[in-house]
């Protein structure tokens, strides 16, 4: 059984930092792409940071140059730094699974919770 148990979550001041951590288990995690997405109250879910199993990563405008998501498949941990935080980055941040790079999730987490402060 497929689980993803995001962590790292929390209330912090615009200008601040976050790591977010996802420990899977129940996969070949070394084989999976990776991806962190975020949803906001009252908006679609969408991506933030995405990495493949050789460590190629994919960032949208909105958070490039600020977030850096990473893997440790010894570990099968998924993190996403996230420095400079804005409040619009507020939202619930999920972690994902992905049999390709180029393919949708197949499995999500539960979510953890980022609230940033003006």
């Amino acid at each position: 059984q497929v689980q993803l148990v995001e962590s790292g979550g929390g209330l912090v001041q615009a200008g601040g930092s976050l790591r977010l951590s996802c420990v899977a288990s129940g996969m070949t995690f070394s084989m999976n792409a990776m991806g962190w997405y975020r949803q906001a109250p009252g908006k679609q879910r969408e991506l933030v940071a995405l990495i493949s199993t050789g460590g190629i990563t994919n960032y949208p405008d909105s958070v490039k140059g600020r977030f850096t998501i990473s893997r440790d498949n010894a570990k099968n941990t998924v993190y996403l730094q996230m420095n400079s935080l804005k409040p619009e980055d507020t939202a619930v941040y999920y972690c994902a699974a992905h049999r390709r790079y180029d393919a949708s999730p197949y499995y999500w987490g539960q979510g953890t919770q980022v609230t940033v402060s003006s």
